[in-house]
């Protein structure tokens, strides 16, 4: 404990990286946000990047690609979906990555970082993970970070964000409702077990 209140230890965030396919720009804007995210001292970042980590559509909880990333996912106490829009949804290989697991996301809340080809930025994307996410007693953040046709976002040298204040101001509003409700989730766990 200190004069200004107690000390708690930084929040454990895994920021995944929701797209797997050939020439996805996932990885500019999950760079963009974890370089955001590393200026804060109130969160510490792991990456988990679904193209990486390809799992079966069978959902087995036995494979061993689900059993290496259930103590990165189990062990965060918040996490942030990096997701591009396909089709108005989110992209399989996301999608099949959460159906794998179950109790690793319970009462945990969810920050969103979208974008898209088009106008939407995103959004629908977002939209469809919520849902999701509330399956599993998820708190999903308001607010989120958007790119709408992304590719007016890359500078002439192929910088992402080219413009970068606005969507800083977003991320930043977004990752401190996202530290709010991760500890006062933790504070909560800790004097009541979630379901109990």
């Amino acid at each position: 404990m200190t004069a200004a209140g107690p000390v708690t230890r930084p929040v454990r965030v895994v920021l995944l990286v929701g797209s797997a396919r050939d020439g996805r720009l996932a990885p500019d804007v999950a760079g963009w946000f974890a370089r955001v995210a590393a200026s804060r001292d109130d969160l510490v970042l792991d990456v988990v990047d679904v193209a990486e980590h390809l799992l079966p559509a069978g959902l087995d909880e036995a494979d061993p690609r689900a059993a290496v990333l259930r103590p990165r996912l189990g062990g965060a106490e918040a996490y942030v979906v990096v997701v591009p829009e396909y089709n108005r949804s989110v992209p399989g290989p996301l999608k099949t990555l959460i159906d794998s697991f179950q109790t690793e996301w319970q009462a945990k809340p969810v920050g969103f970082v979208g974008y898209g080809l088009g106008t939407a930025g995103g959004v629908r994307a977002i939209e469809h993970l919520r849902q999701i996410f509330a399956e599993f007693h998820c708190v999903g953040m308001k607010d989120v970070v958007t790119f709408p046709r992304v590719l007016e976002h890359y500078g002439a040298d192929g910088t992402f964000p080219a413009e970068p204040a606005g969507a800083e101001a977003a991320a930043k509003l977004m990752l401190d409702q996202l530290t709010w409700w991760a500890t006062a989730l933790r504070d909560a766990k800790s004097a009541r077990p979630y379901g109990t």
